[in-house]
């Protein structure tokens, strides 16, 4: 395959069209121009992980358009647009506990302090000035009184008649939190590209934001390859194979914050899956096909794509999962995973995440922890590998990974996550530290 020119940059009005609000969110791609057919060069050579995320990165612009939610139905999505704060929070200096609000300068240095009790400030309320030489009861995030700066702790008080007897030593500004403390008005709270979780949603809502301005969820066309494959629920043909990879590529998609539209199973005949491919480039954001992209006579997908746009066929260096490609079927982009639903999932992983949370807008927060290998292996150099492991807590509580048992599908259903081997890595010694990725935190 002869390589085709350098990308160019995106024209202006396909940047001008991403920031733009769509009029509809199913209108998404329509709204956001075709990608090139010279986006991509071929890699002559098994391209590392790292390199073809970049490459994504560098050459493929945001996809999503941008409208406008509520806060109630934000969880998941994107933020389009930085949000900066319109209020300080706390809006106002409050108690920080249950007490009694008074001034520094009328505590008695190194001594008890007796102040006459001069008024009451329930959360909610607000008070008014107090005079010099008083302590004002006050409870948890009301508003301090005028004039005072310090709470101290109803634990720590003596009440005699009328008089409130605080302690020795009451620091200045005790129990107190002041306005803006946790954040500024005008600053940054929540940046450009976050997946808003339940967290993010309590801190736009304590700045009183009604809505907020989100990326519109891509839609993303979806198919597995092969005369072998049946839907789960159908009986199997000879020599055949219920399809695992739909519903687990649809399960991913859909906790990346996309709408993933199930188009079954493309079945080994060039002309229908081209038409069949080819038909779904215009509404859909994103093409995600698995199997069918190698170079067997039956693998069709490849094939398919170039005739009606442009492919660089990427022979990632990974384990499992080699053959992927990435190109675009007349201008919508294209993905495709390997068939064995193992190497599709590892895949899905390492390329389609970052491909999604790219073309959403989203920032690609690095799921990975680090934990301690309780295994030794041999590793090949020069391509990265992810392994199945289980945790369990080594002999000093740390916790460690060990290879799950069981064949390729059971071992990935009944392993906590992945270890990931780095290219030039030739060996792992019980002991060693490796990045792993929990699967809840795929999505």
């Amino acid at each position: 395959m002869i390589a085709p020119p350098r990308c160019r940059k995106p024209a202006d009005h396909i940047r001008e069209a991403a920031r733009a609000d769509p009029p509809a969110p199913s209108r998404s791609r329509a709204a956001m121009g075709r990608l090139s057919a010279d986006c991509f060069d071929a890699a002559p050579a098994p391209m590392r992980v790292a390199d073809a995320v970049a490459l994504i990165r560098s050459r493929l612009p945001v996809l999503s358009g941008i409208e406008t939610v509520d806060l109630a139905r934000g969880d998941g999505r994107v933020l389009a647009e930085d949000l900066v704060a319109p209020i300080d929070l706390p809006p106002f200096d409050n108690a920080a506990v249950d007490g009694y609000a008074v001034r520094t300068a009328d505590l008695s240095p190194g001594a008890e302090t007796r102040l006459p009790l001069g008024g009451r400030v329930p959360a909610g309320h607000a008070p008014r000035e107090a005079g010099a030489g008083f302590a004002v009861r006050i409870f948890t995030g009301a508003p301090l009184p005028p004039g005072t700066d310090t709470v101290a702790m109803q634990e720590d008080v003596r009440l005699d008649g009328g008089t409130v007897v605080l302690p020795a030593g009451l620091a200045p500004g005790a129990n107190r939190r002041r306005a803006g403390e946790d954040v500024v008005r005008g600053r940054l709270a929540i940046p450009a590209g976050t997946r808003l979780g339940p967290r993010h949603l309590a801190l736009a809502a304590a700045l009183g934001l009604p809505g907020l301005r989100l990326r519109v969820p891509l839609r993303v066309a979806l198919f597995s390859t092969g005369d072998e494959l049946a839907p789960a629920g159908e009986p199997l043909p000879p020599a055949g194979i219920h399809d695992a990879n739909r519903p687990m590529l649809a399960a991913l998609l859909r906790r990346l914050g996309t709408v993933p539209v199930d188009f079954g199973i493309l079945r080994d005949s060039a002309a229908s899956v081209r038409e069949r491919v080819a038909a779904v480039a215009a509404d859909h954001d994103l093409i995600v096909t698995s199997g069918g992209v190698s170079v067997g006579e039956e693998d069709h997908v490849r094939a398919a794509v170039e005739a009606s746009g442009g492919l660089t066929f990427w022979r990632l260096a990974i384990k499992p999962g080699r053959p992927v490609a990435l190109g675009h079927v007349a201008g919508t982009p294209f993905i495709g995973l390997p068939g064995n639903p193992t190497a599709a999932y590892v895949t899905a992983l390492a390329i389609l995440r970052p491909l999604v949370l790219h073309l959403s807008g989203a920032l690609d927060a690095a799921p990975s922890l680090i934990v301690r290998s309780g295994f030794a292996t041999a590793k090949r150099p020069g391509r990265r590998e992810y392994l199945r492991v289980c945790l369990r807590p080594g002999a000093d509580g740390t916790p460690e990974a060990v290879p799950a048992p069981g064949g390729a599908l059971s071992s990935l259903s009944g392993s906590d996550g992945l270890v990931e081997l780095a290219e030039d890595l030739t060996a792992i010694r019980v002991g060693d530290t490796l990045p792993y990725t929990a699967h809840g935190e795929l999505g």
